[in-house]
């Protein structure tokens, strides 16, 4: 933290696809920040060969990449270091869902912005909702793309303010033809692929119905919070949300089963709607992970890591009935409602002729148990 103990304000434009206007809009704030005699600079913009989006970085200071080499090519990344050392007020951060290449010091460009915030330096960034965590099922079911860089929702929480910069659809698919989004060669596989209309309508839905929700959690009339927003970025939404705690926690029943990184996605982001406690729960028979077939072992570990980074409690319980052991650790817990994997046929041990996901139901009557399918692509 800087000395005065204040932490950066972080505004973040909301987009659903490439070319909407996210990166005009935060250049076209960060000029007008300049001209009211704010100390802008750009940390990291990339053109993409848009004229009209290149032209509004005229007048303002941008950092140098940083160039790094990797596997024999050169790569340029944000200097987040030369940002530290030049400390403005106001940082602009272009594409915050960004992989960082490896030899980096932080993975993600996510990251990167954290350490400025922490250092008391304002930014202004953009993303799309396909990169937030929670929905990577969701958008792969849409449109067929798995999206590989990804934004725990916990970090999209932490902003200050969130913004749709939004566009119609047939405006898109209109920019994308006549070559103002993508060289005319590469929009044209776009139009056949992702920026299919059905496609940018369904995620235009999702990304007006996040931006409603994080306006919604920071919501709170100013006389009660006391809280004064950052001088440079105004926090329209206010700093928090809920005037009283959830009722509701939610318990996921982790297994190696891949599929159940879906499943941990699904109730993160239920837990985040009803601002709910999440527990992620392992059950062994056996005592320890380490007593697990290697394979399986792996799969487990990834799945509980993957919950932690979502910041997911996670538990691992011991006991010969996984589901007399889950339930009463749900009891102890208040839990409210169970998340489990529809459990595939020909893995369907049974007691009493029950299989686990009719063992769960039947001991947790006082509880809303959701069977999720494995979701395909359709």
């Amino acid at each position: 933290m800087p000395e005065n103990g204040r932490r950066g304000h972080l505004k973040l434009l909301l987009g659903y696809a490439a070319g909407v206007g996210k990166t005009y809009r935060m250049l076209e704030e960060a000029q007008k920040l300049k001209q009211q005699g704010v100390d802008v600079i750009i940390g990291y913009f990339e053109p993409h060969s848009r004229q009209a989006t290149i032209d509004m970085t005229q007048g303002l200071e941008m950092v140098p990449r940083r160039k790094l080499l990797y596997r024999g090519s050169q790569f340029e990344e944000m200097d987040t270091a030369a940002i530290l050392r030049r400390h403005p007020q106001l940082c602009v951060v272009d594409e915050f869902a960004h992989t960082n290449v490896p030899g980096s010091e932080r993975a993600k460009r996510w990251e990167d912005v954290r350490v400025l915030l922490d250092n008391g330096i304002d930014v202004l960034t953009n993303m799309n909702v396909q990169h937030l965590e929670s929905l990577n099922d969701t958008v792969w079911q849409v449109s067929g793309v798995r999206v590989r860089e990804t934004v725990p929702d916990w970090v999209v929480k932490e902003a200050d303010e969130v913004v749709m910069v939004d566009l119609p659809p047939q405006a898109l698919l209109n920019r994308l033809r006549r070559g103002a989004v993508y060289p005319q060669e590469k929009a044209q596989q776009a139009l056949e692929n992702f920026f299919k209309e059905p496609t940018l309508v369904t995620l235009r839905e999702l990304a007006l119905r996040q931006t409603a929700h994080e306006v919604d959690i920071r919501y709170e009339p100013q006389e009660d919070s006391g809280v004064t927003g950052s001088p440079l970025l105004n926090n329209q939404a206010g700093s928090s949300a809920r005037t009283g705690a959830s009722s509701d926690r939610l318990l996921i029943h982790i297994t190696a089963d891949p599929s159940t990184a879906a499943l941990i996605r699904r109730g993160r982001r239920m837990a985040d709607f009803l601002d709910a406690e999440c527990f992620a729960v392992f059950v062994n028979t056996s005592s320890g992970l380490h007593s697990l077939p290697p394979a399986e072992r792996q799969i487990v570990e990834k799945q509980l890591n993957f919950a932690r980074n979502l910041r997911i409690e996670t538990r691992i319980l011991e006991g010969e009935e996984v589901a007399e052991t889950l339930v009463n650790f749900a009891r102890r817990q208040g839990i409210t409602q169970i998340f489990m994997l529809r459990t595939k046929r020909k893995n369907l041990p049974t007691v009493f002729g029950r299989n686990l996901v009719q063992q769960i139901v039947w001991l947790a009557r006082d509880m809303q148990v959701t069977i999720v399918a494995e979701h395909r692509h359709r």
